[in-house]
């Protein structure tokens, strides 16, 4: 057995196990959380955020008891293939789950709140807290 001082004994072991298990039969777990925006205008917040795949039933989004904006996104597929010669079942599992609490400004009318599931992404409107302007104009009586 040769030894090549600058080549690490084990090194393929990572990529091994990356072509192993990163395939069709068992997709790669994907750790990172879905991409959140949040806009502004004068009306309204409106928070999106990237959800492909996932159905309005796949959601939970509600104020807790701090007044902060909960949202909950869990799917569970379940794929069955079964192989009429073998005479076996094979199962394939996708799952993922989410939560981001998010902090509302102060300005938010809660009683307002929307969501809605569209092309893959969650949108959430924030409606602001109309302020009606107090007329300062009014008749005085002279006394």
């Amino acid at each position: 057995m040769m030894y090549y001082p600058n080549i690490r004994r084990d090194s393929w072991l990572p990529e091994v196990f990356n072509d192993l298990f990163n395939s069709d039969f068992m997709p790669k777990a994907n750790a990172t959380a879905p991409a959140i925006n949040v806009l502004e205008d004068d009306k309204e917040y409106k928070v999106e955020l990237a959800a492909p795949g996932m159905k309005k039933e796949d959601f939970d989004v509600n104020i807790n008891h701090e007044g902060n904006l909960v949202i909950k996104m869990e799917s569970k597929h379940e794929k069955k293939e079964e192989d009429k010669k073998a005479r076996y079942l094979r199962r394939e599992f996708s799952y993922s789950k989410f939560e981001q609490t998010l902090l509302l400004p102060e300005d938010v009318d809660k009683e307002k709140i929307a969501a809605s599931v569209a092309d893959g992404v969650l949108t959430i409107d924030l409606p602001k807290i109309v302020k009606e302007e107090v007329k300062v104009a009014r008749q005085i009586t002279v006394g």
